[in-house]
């Protein structure tokens, strides 16, 4: 318990640090925000009416406080550019966001994990090293490079899979999937490599356990010690890495979306800022952030509670 609630301290730390920094995004900007929304043609008047709208003529603290109390209560302001509030835009893009990083991570551990065992069953061979190098060279090239070179290979010359576009999961499973797929393989095909090389260390480690030497000696299968008896403690720090992905896919989702012109929060922040919409940017960089730390937390308490290692080394109370 104790663990949990330093966790949770230091959750609600991190947070206030998060908001306090976006919300300083705006005031630290150079020039006059409020002239930058409005733009050239506007009059000083206009200028007045929105700097007493954002606050800008308030005390620091106090707009602060109030923008706080605000969010606190899910209110993240409206965007000057469409009129439309922002937490109800970020919600209406979040499931294309969600489902597309969920993929990333499902392809991703279909490539990790079968190699990553193999490797570690087989270290230093001919098929390791050849895995290795494969891996190497995928995670060298950048997002945008490998969405690039899946549209050239799979659109154009295989026609296999659309170039752009989303499809709603309400039109059906596959053409919803068959719309993500080159963007989740995008990410996913250069995300692989660290889990399969986190997950080879450690198997490797596991496979010179005395429980393994055991399971050997009673002559079971190597599928059967790989699967049942080294794969499960081997898989803790691969945990901890999927959750600390989450910045890379969060970033690499910004690319990709605006690439595949995916309806998701990374298309929304990338036009936000192309359209100078602050509200809508500070809205989204102050729910992606807390969404990176919520999830980086919940993986925390999920490796807690599978290994028996941690709880016996936190003290009851």
């Amino acid at each position: 318990m104790k663990f949990i609630g330093k966790k949770l301290l230091r959750i609600v730390i991190v947070v206030w640090a998060v908001t306090a920094i976006t919300f300083m995004m705006v005031t630290l900007l150079p020039g006059d925000v409020a002239y930058t929304i409005v733009g050239e043609e506007a009059s000083q008047e206009d200028i007045q009416a929105i700097r007493k709208d954002i606050g800008l003529d308030r005390n620091l603290l106090v707009r602060y406080v109030a923008w706080l109390g605000h969010v606190a209560g899910g209110d993240l302001g409206s965007s000057y550019v469409t009129q439309e509030p922002v937490l109800e835009a970020i919600l209406s893009r979040l499931p294309v966001t969600i489902e597309l990083m969920l993929l990333v991570q499902f392809f991703a551990l279909i490539f990790a994990i079968p190699t990553g065992i193999f490797s570690a069953y087989r270290p230093q061979s001919v098929g390791d090293k050849c895995l290795t190098s494969t891996a190497f060279a995928t995670m060298s090239m950048p997002v945008f490079v490998m969405a690039i070179v899946l549209i050239y290979f799979f659109a154009l010359k295989l026609r296999w899979l659309p170039a752009t576009g989303y499809v709603p999961l309400s039109d059906g499973l596959w053409p919803n999937i068959r719309s993500l797929l080159m963007p989740a393989l995008s990410i996913a095909m250069v995300e692989w490599v660290v889990l399969m090389r986190v997950l080879r260390s450690d198997m490797i480690a596991t496979l010179q356990e005395d429980f393994i030497l055991m399971a050997r000696s009673k002559g079971l299968s190597a599928y059967h010690i790989l699967s049942r008896h080294a794969l499960r403690p081997s898989l803790f720090t691969l945990i901890t890495i999927l959750g600390m992905q989450i910045g890379h896919l969060i970033g690499g989702a910004l690319i990709v979306e605006t690439i595949f012109a995916l309806p998701g929060i990374g298309r929304l922040l990338v036009a936000a800022i192309y359209g100078r919409d602050f509200m809508m940017v500070q809205g989204c960089i102050l729910f992606i952030s807390v969404a990176y730390v919520i999830v980086n937390a919940i993986v925390d308490l999920c490796y807690f509670a599978l290994d028996p290692r941690i709880r016996r080394e936190q003290p009851v109370g």
